[in-house]
């Protein structure tokens, strides 16, 4: 018996899955989640072999949710984004599914999900996770907080640190560690507003207050909450070309 978990804003969205899973014994429905926030605490509690999974949804979209995990279950995505807009995710979840959703393509959707055996599927989103999963720049970063899940806008960061397979995040509130590499956030943060100084640390232009030399092709950056970090020679090379020296 496989466990499954329904995760989608929209109540009929949410009833017509379960129905159609009725048809397969195969699975049980553990809980039907309205959002991210409740998913998060539904996959904790259950630890589910396979989740069907919206995308656009309040609070934190279905990506942000996949990021909090530790361990991803299997995704059957269901969106009403176009085929174009999913081509990117076609190899890393067991399937995906189109709204409206027909009960041949959700099916077919299941068969698919049992000949993988599930746990490879699990392999492949959590390998999504290292890749880039957003169109365009993002806008916000979520992290777990002692259990609990938090937004934080870009325009609130004061800088990133790479902390072994993690990255801190450090705000006005407090750092927050996060499962993810700074490489990543490097593609996915908007490259005019946040720039690679060093190895180590990711920086909002907005917080650069000076530039001092410090070692041998070396300087440091203080940072308007105090901070002093490090800027390597290719790290001044990127702040001189965006702040035009």
């Amino acid at each position: 018996m496989y466990k499954v978990i329904v995760i989608d804003d929209e109540p009929l969205a949410r009833s017509l899955i379960v129905k159609m899973l009725s048809a397969h014994p195969q699975f049980e429905v553990m809980e039907e989640c309205p959002d991210g926030f409740e998913a998060f605490k539904a996959i904790q509690k259950h630890n589910p072999d396979l989740i069907f999974l919206d995308i656009q949804m309040p609070r934190i979209n279905g990506f942000e949710l996949l990021e909090m995990l530790d361990k991803a279950p299997a995704v059957i995505f269901t969106t009403a984004f176009d085929e174009y807009a999913m081509k990117a995710f076609e190899h890393h979840a067991v399937d995906y599914l189109l709204k409206p959703i027909t009960k041949d393509r959700f099916d077919k959707a299941i068969d698919k999900a049992l000949r993988s055996s599930l746990s490879e599927s699990v392999n492949n989103v959590n390998d999504m996770l290292n890749e880039p999963i957003y169109e365009g720049y993002q806008h916000r970063i979520v992290v777990k907080d002692r259990g609990n899940i938090r937004i934080i806008p870009v325009t609130e960061i004061h800088y990133i640190e790479a902390n072994d397979d993690y990255i801190k995040v450090a705000t006005k509130e407090g750092s927050y560690l996060k499962k993810q590499t700074l490489a990543y956030l490097e593609k996915t943060l908007d490259p005019n507003l946040f720039v690679r100084v060093h190895r180590s640390y990711l920086m909002p232009i907005s917080q650069l207050q000076s530039i001092e030399p410090y070692e041998r092709n070396s300087h440091i950056a203080l940072l308007h909450c105090g901070m002093k970090i490090p800027v390597s020679q290719s790290g001044m090379a990127r702040l001189k070309s965006i702040l035009k020296l």
